[in-house]
This record gives structure tokens, sequence and C-alpha cells, in this order.
């Protein structure tokens, strides 16, 4: 089929660009099957639809700003026997998200937690759900950037329109009372509005470390462990054995 510089102004005014790349190729297709008019039609249709949901997941993953991602199926669960990978992968399919509920994965560095977090995480931007990846000190240093600018408000606002917060490696640094205040306030706010994905390296009875009040600490704890979905990770570091067979 020749190019027609008229349809293709038409397809543009209607915003269907796959239409506008495929419809000769299909059309040559079509005609080498012998197909009716209406199978070229629903090809076209099809290509679209399956593009336009291409193009809103990679704008989804895009907004979610993860730091790298990792597939589920890259996972090497031979590793961590303990880890219940049927839970995992159910968790995958996104049913905690509807309910709100939170995961919590907890264990040594190295085991895999950002791994499983940014996989499942993936999994739900593919399943339409709007995705926002944080570092937990990363998350802090913005909350009190917003408070400093007087827009804490809207900051906290914006985040409730998510269906999914992550929240990676809390532990690691220990906030000012400040900053302690200002995360128990944010996970207050977004409790049981939306679902949380968190990882830490810290058991629970050790978050004190990082946070410094004890009542702040009982009371966030009361929030992320109500309704969670709870997964130590118990092995060796994966890094670390990566060194050694490559040493």
């Amino acid at each position: 089929m020749e190019r027609n510089d008229l349809l293709e102004s038409y397809l543009r005014q209607l915003r269907l660009p796959s239409f506008a790349r495929n419809y000769q190729a299909f059309a040559a297709d079509a005609a080498r099957s012998n197909l009716d008019y209406t199978r070229y039609l629903l090809a076209l249709a099809e290509q679209e639809v399956s593009k336009r949901e291409q193009n809103r997941i990679q704008k989804r993953v895009k907004a979610a700003r993860f730091p790298m991602l990792k597939e589920l199926a890259d996972f090497d669960f031979s590793a961590l026997p303990e880890l219940n990978k049927a839970q995992v992968i159910d968790l995958s399919r996104g049913e905690y998200i509807r309910k709100r509920e939170p995961i919590v994965f907890i264990g040594n560095p190295g085991l895999g937690k950002t791994h499983l977090a940014i996989s499942l995480a993936l999994s739900a931007c593919r399943q339409g759900r709007k995705v926002r990846f944080w570092t937990a000190a990363g998350l802090v240093n913005e909350l009190l950037h917003a408070q400093d600018e007087h827009r804490l408000n809207r900051f906290v606002a914006t985040a409730l329109k998510l269906d999914l917060i992550v929240l990676d490696e809390l532990g690691f640094i220990p906030f000012s009372a400040c900053g302690a205040h200002a995360l128990f306030t944010f996970c207050s706010e977004v409790y049981e509005r939306l679902a949380l994905i968190l990882t830490t390296n810290l058991k629970f009875a050790d978050w004190i470390q990082v946070l410094s009040d004890e009542r702040l600490t009982a009371a966030l704890l009361d929030r992320i462990t109500h309704h969670a979905h709870i997964l130590e990770l118990v092995g060796e570091s994966f890094r670390f054995r990566e060194r050694f067979r490559n040493g």
C-alpha cells in the first residue's frame, strides 16, 4: 500500500500515531493473507492499544524514580531458602495495594531487600498503579525541605495521590529529632490510605537507634506493622558471594 498523506494527516489529528506508523505494513500483510477490512482494522487497533499501554507503563516507571530496575524473575530465591517464594509471588499480584497494606522486608545488607521491593513496585506500575520510590534518608530530607519552605501540606497531598510508596534503607542513617518527627508524621498521614513497602536492616526492637524517641518509635511501629506482610531475609550477602566467586 502506498503512503497516503491525507490519511496520515487525519490519523495525526485523531492522535493515532501507531495507526500512522503501521497502516501500510499491516495493509500489505492483510492483502497477502486475504484478510477482510474488519480484521485489518482490528489488527491496527490492537497495535494502537498495546503501544499506548506500553507508553503508560513507561511513564509510571519513570515517575516512580527507581534507582534501577529489578525483575522478580531475576531474584535468586535458592540463596534464601527460608524466604517464602510463594508469598512474594502472591504479593506481586498487587492485592496488598487494593487493601492498602504494608510490606516490610527485614534483613542484613546485601540480601536483596531493595531488589524485592523494586520488583514488587515495578509489577505495580505494570498493573496501572502510581508508585514512588524514596530512600528513607531521601524522604526525610525532602520532608524537612518542604517544611522549611512551608509546602509540607502540599507535599503530603501529592503523596496521597499515589497507590504505593517504597521506603528503602530505613536504619542506615539515624535521623535528627526533627527528621524522625517528620517521618512519623508522613507515615501517619499515609497510614491505611495507600500501600507501603519498607526495607530495613534493623529488627523492630532496634528502630529506636535511628528514631531516638521511644514513644515515637512505638507509635510508628504500631502503624507500620498493622496488617503488614513481614518478610525476614536470612542468609549470606549476595555481594559477598559474588566477590568470593570472582576472587
